[in-house]
């Protein structure tokens, strides 16, 4: 039996061996087939890997099809650049040096329009001044002798880049012609130093100049033309998009805090909008970027010549400044310490209130900055949330400062009742106030630097001259708080409390 439950797997392999004894042996094929089994699992987790980065390129070109546009017109202008090359008539023209109108489209050629031409001008600019300056040390040391032309030319090359790097500190050259300081370094260099072992310097920077000045005008050509991205217009949006983020971040955070079940804040991704400030607190740098940028672009839509781009980064700086009262709000929600649960309903309906006319104010600016309109409604709204600071004023004034302490419990005997002396109310004292008082006053400084954000706005509508506002009456929907039954049933709740 034994033989043919063995003969039934398979066969069974054994060697004799001196003296009478046999050893089995292992066959290959469970080695092979680990060994398949390995490469299998390599070949199919190298799958998944190269699946879920189709799956990220996708998504990264879903998100924004501009992307996708981009690398094909950077594609176009290398093309069209390299005919230099493979046209014996324009390569006749312009020489070996065409390599340098390839080089100026990779290194030049940005997303956006405004960042092509700060580059591409820079460029342009710093080589022709650059050349210039390196043509006349060149003759000047080539008249000083074999002996003292390195020496002069030495010397130049160490003072007139020390200058240059100097310059790059000033935060006016910083801003605008930090790249042009630098490829006016590098080109300097190079010009002076090889016109030491060259005889046709004037022609070599020339050539160099013209196909750099080719690859350039490719470039623009192809950003303007052939679906721009403007920098001014990202710009524009993206201030508005944060003041946008700036209001549902502040909705987010106090309706968090007061368990606003009838909130209208979406239930989908409510941690994320309460977190959005914190994009406000980070946009600094884009926006300045942004803004550089936009000052190098032409007119174009709605933007003019000498639009005030500068205007936004003060809008940028008050949405900062009330983004950081937010970050403050949102850490006393979430801390540790927490107040009664009477205050907070006592307080909710007039915070709630302030909350929404304040991000009513943020979200009319947001669309009137958007729209290049000025807004019918936004006095209205102002005047709400000014009416709103002082509803949660007095409420705060008007906080009863005794509560009832809950009966003992059943379980203690009269005699130790009569030892604890219990009290029927107790003063709260200042650590059960403080909480919801730091909200409070957290609130209050919000809405008053959201004024702040409202007279930037007003400065950018007369710099620019808003259209006039439509005829549009203002939003009648108001915020969820308690009726004034329930107010009242609160109120005298409240005055039994104090009486007791």
């Amino acid at each position: 039996m034994t033989s043919e439950k063995r003969a039934s797997c398979g066969l069974e392999w054994r060697v004799v061996i001196t003296g009478g004894a046999s050893e089995e042996l292992v066959p290959e094929s469970g080695l092979i087939r680990r060994a398949w089994l390995g490469i299998l699992g390599l070949i199919l987790g190298l799958k998944l890997k190269v699946w879920k980065f189709l799956e990220r390129t996708w998504k990264v070109g879903v998100d924004d099809p501009r992307r996708v546009i981009h690398c094909l017109k950077v594609g176009i202008s290398l093309t069209l650049v390299t005919l230099f090359y493979y046209l014996r008539p324009l390569y006749d023209g312009v020489g070996g040096t065409a390599m340098w109108a390839v080089m100026t489209v990779v290194v030049i050629f940005e997303y956006t329009v405004g960042a092509t031409l700060y580059k591409g001008l820079n460029r342009g600019m710093a080589t022709l001044l650059a050349g210039c300056l390196a043509v006349g040390v060149h003759s000047l040391a080539s008249r000083s002798g074999d002996t003292a032309e390195p020496i002069v030319l030495g010397i130049s090359v160490f003072l007139i880049a020390s200058a240059a790097t100097f310059s790059r500190f000033m935060p006016t050259v910083k801003t605008c012609f930090d790249y042009g300081a630098m490829i006016f370094i590098l080109t300097f260099s190079l010009v002076a130093i090889s016109g030491y072992r060259v005889d046709k310097l004037i022609d070599m920077a020339h050539q160099r100049l013209s196909t750099i000045a080719i690859g350039g005008s490719m470039c623009f050509l192809v950003s303007m033309l052939v679906f721009p991205v403007w920098a001014g217009d990202d710009l524009h949006l993206f201030v508005t998009r944060n003041m946008k983020k700036l209001a549902n971040s502040l909705d987010g955070c106090v309706a968090e805090y007061f368990n606003d079940s009838q909130s209208d804040t979406d239930e989908e991704e409510p941690c994320q909008k309460s977190q959005g400030y914190k994009c406000v607190l980070n946009s600094k740098a884009a926006e300045e970027s942004l803004a550089n940028f936009a000052r190098w672009e032409p007119a174009h839509g709605r933007f003019g010549f000498r639009y005030p781009w500068k205007q936004y980064l003060k809008i940028g700086s008050a949405m900062r400044y009330c983004a950081c009262c937010v970050e403050a709000l949102n850490a006393s929600i979430n801390s540790e310490i927490k107040a009664p649960e009477f205050m907070k309903k006592y307080l909710s309906s007039a915070c709630l209130r302030l909350s929404y006319n304040s991000s009513n104010v943020l979200r009319e600016l947001a669309e009137s900055t958007k729209n290049m309109r000025k807004s019918s409604s936004i006095d209205v709204l102002i005047e709400e949330m000014n009416s709103a600071i002082e509803d949660v004023q007095n409420a705060l004034k008007s906080l009863p400062h005794q509560v009832i302490q809950p009966p003992p419990p059943p379980q203690i005997e009269a005699a130790e009742k009569e030892k604890l002396q219990f009290i029927p109310t107790r003063s709260l004292p200042l650590i059960d106030v403080m909480p919801l008082a730091t909200i409070v006053s957290l609130l209050i400084e919000i809405a008053s630097r959201i004024e702040g954000i409202v007279d930037e706005v007003d400065e950018l509508a007369g710099l620019v001259d808003f259209k006039p506002a439509m005829d549009e009456k203002p939003k009648q929907n108001q915020p969820t708080i308690k009726t004034h039954s329930e107010e009242q049933g609160q109120q005298e709740d409240i005055k039994a409390l104090q009486k007791v």
